[in-house]
């Protein structure tokens, strides 16, 4: 499905949000609260016009009641879920609306079924479900329960009735630019350090690679190296975290670790030896120069959870579900500025003259016209071929 531009004229002010309320305890969302309610109040000056003008009947706050269920990980991962989670709670307490949240006793569909049900059994009728391992979950409680609406992150390869939504992300674009960046700014030895190889972590992964070969082409070295690696979880531990020494010990400058709580490891890693850490999905910046030490986060590659999350939620609220009824939206680059879209790296880059503010916007430009293409494939054994750069492939360690 083609990305319509809905949430480009907000994406800038969601994504801050949510970027605040990543590094931050429940309290934050909060006081966030006034800011979630002024960017939701924009929502409808950015609907696609092509979207069918039909009127809209808004929903009375009252009548709507939001829960989030958790994925693989915990509202306090510092990445996805506590993002959706923070977006979810800030939205809900600047409109009057009742929220909760519900963490699955484990990681099987059948527990994600019981969590979302014991939600609607309580009377909430819009389910957030951030995470791909909701795909056959999503699929078989929306038919269960028509009058409720479900609004997934991440889950793609579905097809849904008309009372879900699915927003997908473009990882791959913003992968590419974490990737394009750590080169130009004067790394050569790097590590990617995924979860789980799903999807969206692959596309993370596969970008990363794709990104730091065209600068090394760029600047004619032949001396890049990565070192790749899916670590098996989405949370640090300590075999993870031995093998992030063996990096950092060998050699390796910065670690792009993509995958929930697994950013911990590299981080433990990487303050034994001065090492740098690229963040995922939100900045990370505050949180792990806050936790590991200042100057530690070289770049984020980030994707705009808090801007669908509050759009998507702004937009029940003003009746106009029907809009997205149904559909899966691929969500990536839709604006030469880099922060109207919904792939990105943050203006907390550690810029320098050989990567410069404009250059990252000349490098977005080139990617919105398609004079720069990446290849989007999320099979999980897929490793780009490289010109310029050396993969060392280590597998999965799960």
């Amino acid at each position: 499905m083609q990305t319509k531009k809905l949430f480009s004229m907000i994406a800038s002010g969601a994504l801050a949000f949510s970027l605040a309320a990543c590094g931050s305890s429940t309290s934050t969302a909060t006081s966030t609260a006034t800011s979630a309610n002024s960017t939701a109040s924009s929502a409808s000056s950015a609907i696609d016009s092509t979207k069918d003008n039909e009127p809209a009947t808004s929903t009375d706050a009252s009548e709507m009641k939001v829960a989030m269920i958790t994925d693989y990980g915990d509202i306090t991962d510092q990445s996805f879920n506590q993002t959706t989670y923070e977006a979810a709670k800030a939205w809900c307490s600047a409109n009057g609306v009742e929220f909760t949240y519900k963490k699955p006793a484990s990681d099987a569909d059948a527990d994600r079924e019981a969590s979302t049900e014991a939600a609607i059994e309580e009377g909430y009728n819009v389910i957030v479900m951030p995470g791909f391992a909701f795909g056959n979950v999503i699929t078989a409680e929306s038919e269960i329960y028509p009058d409720v609406k479900f609004i997934a992150l991440d889950v793609a390869d579905v097809t849904l009735p008309d009372n879900a939504y699915s927003a997908v992300y473009q990882e791959e674009l913003a992968g590419y630019m974490a990737g394009y960046a750590a080169v130009k700014l004067g790394f050569k030895k790097l590590g990617y350090l995924g979860g789980m190889a799903v999807p969206s972590v692959v596309r993370y992964g596969s970008g990363f690679v794709q990104g730091a070969d065209a600068a090394a082409a760029e600047l004619e070295l032949s001396d890049v190296e990565i070192n790749y690696v899916y670590g098996g979880a989405f949370s640090g531990n300590a075999g993870v975290t031995a093998r992030m020494d063996t990096w950092y010990t060998a050699g390796t400058e910065v670690v792009f670790a993509a995958g929930g709580s697994i950013y911990t490891s590299a981080c433990e890693a990487a303050a034994k030896v001065n090492g740098k850490v690229i963040g995922v999905d939100v900045d990370q910046s505050s949180i792990i120069d806050g936790d590991y030490g200042a100057g530690m986060t070289v770049t984020s590659a980030m994707k705009g959870l808090a801007a669908t999350v509050d759009t998507m939620l702004s937009e029940i609220k003003a009746g106009n579900w029907d809009k997205y009824a149904g559909q899966v939206e691929n969500l990536g680059i839709v604006s030469d500025n880099p922060e109207e879209n919904y792939v990105q790296i943050p203006m907390t880059t550690q810029f320098a003259d050989t990567f410069t503010v404009d250059d990252y916007k000349d490098l977005v430009k080139k990617m919105n016209s398609g004079e720069i293409k990446v290849d989007a494939t999320s099979d999980t054994d897929f490793i780009p071929e490289t010109t310029n750069v050396k993969v060392n492939n280590e597998g999965s360690m799960g």
